[in-house]
């Protein structure tokens, strides 16, 4: 029988534990978000189809006359957009339903201009059906563009075309099964930078549209669906069309000063940290230069290092990323873009291959009532729904990572526990090498997801320095990884004195390069700071990764002569930027003057006699080609004054194909070289040049 001492003692035991407070979560820190807004969040990364009646004229923004027989693609297979989004790692698509030219891609009862006018199977096709029935297919959520705007229909800018917008928005998520996510364009004939001078009709965006109806009229038939514009109401542009967010990134907003086509856009990068709504950015960015697809730029589709780029400064940055798939006149993804898309993933696999602080020893400074309910494990437990926590007057403490042995890091990731609200103002990471502790980060907000990317170091700790937050912490998971080397080849650049640089994206890949011919190989010349070549050289290089020895392919150019002693003698006119015609830079360009009725000519000095056998064109680079020579005239001079024609014809497909173009003729002596610019593209009769060179003997 159990002495009656020790059963008073176990029952006063009982009681006191009993009576000791129970640890409750953190309260939010308001704005919140809804639940809607939280599955968005987890999405992360998703496609955006513009595919409408531009990609067949060739235009980024229509003016509403196209007729819909002009609408006719070839092969079009809504299933392999759905298969290439799935296979790059997206998880939704977004298609351009309507855009500013107001054709409809579904059989709309609101207009004549859409699908079902078009040879697209006689009439009888809806875009929109068969893509939200892929989306079903390949496991994606289905969203939809609809453009506020409309350039076609006759009773845009007033009261019957808002009744007209909202019933299609009605068509719209009615008929094609869960919408994630609803896309309102600011772009409207309300603005006199978007009117231009094919739209008369000027309304006020922020009350024509009545915007309260259609939030309700989305809440009505999708209430699990987000609405995207300028001001949301549910989430907001970033503010530009780069993909990228800025480095503080809050996640609310003082939403009632916002509305579609807002003119303070800037603010949107970066959020209000005194937001009254929750707001989050999605980063909207095409994987060309243009939205829609255009011929000409197939050799403009964005590079791995500028893809990566974008990850890292959107959904690394507390932002969704919305990538632009520009479909083709066939109806496909075009098959550069799938290759750039595959590169994409196939990195971004490797960064976040192994987390390493699964591996390490956590220590916090301090932890919500010392319960294991908010202990620092959560961070590691790749549960996003758990989280570790601080006291409520705790908002200053240190996670520290301590690894068996040094270990190589350069990523770290962070996700605050965002039902409970943004917190986070100001935060600092260390790794401790070598016996003493060194900064690598000292940043702001985090919210959803954080990714900062540092120069590897062999570290035996890590530690995360929450410095200053608007409540307790709340961190959901803090991980830390090794990604390898971003192996590709350099940019290159060569100035007009004959400089040529090698821009190195990784300071861990080596590039080897020759000026012989020969094949450049690791016992070869290693690049370590920019070298002169004056002549016309092959130049051959290859980068190598040093930790693993994988090389990519040898890429061979060609050098042309140095413009160090050329000058512009004269042209027709536009002389204030003619320099940009030799600065040796294709990315600049030169434009002659507008509506000049005269033959653009361009005389160029070389500033000593050479023989040359032919002239190379570089046409302008920018999104919105204009003025590019299709014919020409090219002469030859060793005094200036008398002339002898050595060439003249055309830039063929120089629209579709807006590359170097090189022309050969008989070797002949040169001191001055003339280009004449016979006929341009545009109506407007401008001349542009990206730059002019010769071809040597």
């Amino acid at each position: 029988m159990r002495p009656a001492n020790t059963t008073i003692l176990l029952f006063l035991i009982i009681t006191i534990l009993s009576c000791k407070p129970k640890v409750v979560a953190p309260v939010p820190v308001e704005p919140t978000p809804s639940a809607r807004q939280l599955e968005w969040q987890k999405l992360e990364y998703y496609a955006f189809i513009h595919f409408n009646m531009n990609t067949f004229t060739d235009m980024e923004w229509g003016l509403g006359g196209e007729r819909p027989e002009q609408f006719n693609p070839t092969n079009l297979d809504t299933r392999q957009w759905a298969r290439v989004a799935k296979e790059a790692g997206m998880k939704a698509i977004i298609i351009t339903a309507k855009h500013h030219d107001g054709f409809c891609l579904w059989p709309t009862k609101t207009t004549e201009h859409s699908i079902k006018n078009s040879p697209y199977k006689n009439g009888e096709g809806d875009i929109i059906k068969e893509l939200s029935e892929a989306c079903k297919e390949y496991g994606l959520k289905f969203g939809v563009y609809l453009s506020p705007w409309d350039r076609n229909n006759e009773h845009y800018g007033d009261a019957k075309y808002v009744s007209i917008f909202h019933e299609q928005l009605r068509e719209l998520l009615t008929n094609y099964g869960p919408i994630f996510e609803v896309w309102f364009d600011g772009a409207n004939g309300g603005s006199g930078y978007y009117g231009g001078t094919n739209e008369t009709r000027k309304i006020d965006n922020k009350t024509y549209y009545q915007w309260d109806k259609a939030v309700n009229i989305v809440r009505e038939l999708q209430p699990n669906a987000v609405i995207f514009s300028d001001g949301g109401p549910d989430i907001r542009w970033v503010g530009n069309e780069n993909g990228k967010a800025n480095a503080t990134n809050w996640s609310i907003m003082r939403r009632d000063e916002i509305y579609p086509g807002w003119p303070r856009y800037k603010e949107l990068r970066g959020g209000h940290e005194d937001g009254t709504h929750w707001l989050p950015a999605e980063a909207d960015v095409s994987i060309r230069p243009g939205w829609y697809y255009h011929a000409s730029e197939d050799h403009q589709v964005k590079t791995l290092e500028e893809l990566i780029d974008i990850y890292y400064k959107s959904v690394g940055r507390n932002a969704s990323l919305l990538l632009n798939l520009p479909v083709d006149k066939r109806g496909l993804v075009h098959q550069l873009d799938q290759q750039q898309l595959m590169l994409l993933r196939t990195q971004l696999d490797k960064d976040f291959a192994e987390d390493l602080a699964i591996n390490a020893k956590i220590k916090a400074s301090n932890v919500r009532g010392e319960n294991e309910n908010f202990d620092v494990p959560n961070v590691i437990d790749q549960n996003t729904e758990t989280y570790w926590a601080t006291d409520d007057a705790v908002t200053s403490a240190e996670l520290l990572f301590t690894f068996k042995k040094p270990t190589t890091v350069n990523r770290i990731l962070l996700q605050e526990y965002i039902p409970l609200g943004q917190r986070i103002q100001e935060f600092t990471v260390a790794v401790f090498v070598n016996n003493k502790w060194k900064s690598v980060a000292k940043e702001t907000t985090i919210g959803y997801k954080r990714i900062l990317r540092f120069e590897a170091v062999e570290a035996s700790k890590v530690r995360v320095s929450i410095k200053k937050a608007k409540g307790a912490i709340t961190l959901s998971k803090v991980a830390l990884y090794k990604a390898p080397n971003l192996l590709v080849l350099p940019k290159v650049t060569r100035n007009k004195q004959g400089e040529v640089a090698m821009h190195i994206q990784d300071r861990a890949i080596e590039v080897y390069y020759t000026l012989d011919g020969s094949k450049p190989t690791t016992s070869g010349i290693n690049y370590t700071a920019p070298f002169m070549v004056k002549n016309p050289t092959v130049l051959q290089y290859v980068s190598v990764n040093t930790e693993t020895g994988e090389k990519t392919e040898v890429k061979k150019i060609q050098l042309e002569y140095t413009k160090q002693k050329w000058i512009i003698d004269r042209v027709t006119s536009g002389e204030k930027a003619a320099a940009k015609i030799i600065d040796n830079d294709p990315n600049t360009f030169w434009s002659s003057d507008k509506n000049i009725n005269k033959t653009q000519e361009t005389v160029i000095n070389l500033g000593e006699e050479l023989i040359i056998k032919g002239f190379t064109y570089t046409p302008m680079q920018a999104r919105f080609p204009y003025g590019l020579i299709t014919n020409y005239t090219f002469l030859v001079s060793t005094d200036g004054k008398n002339w002898k024609k050595t060439s003249q014809g055309e830039f063929g497909n120089i629209v579709n194909n807006r590359i170097k173009q090189e022309v050969v003729f008989a070797p002949t002596k040169a001191k001055w070289i003339k280009l004449i610019a016979n006929k341009t593209t545009g109506e407007s009769k401008e001349t542009t040049i990206g730059e002019i060179g010769v071809i040597l003997n």
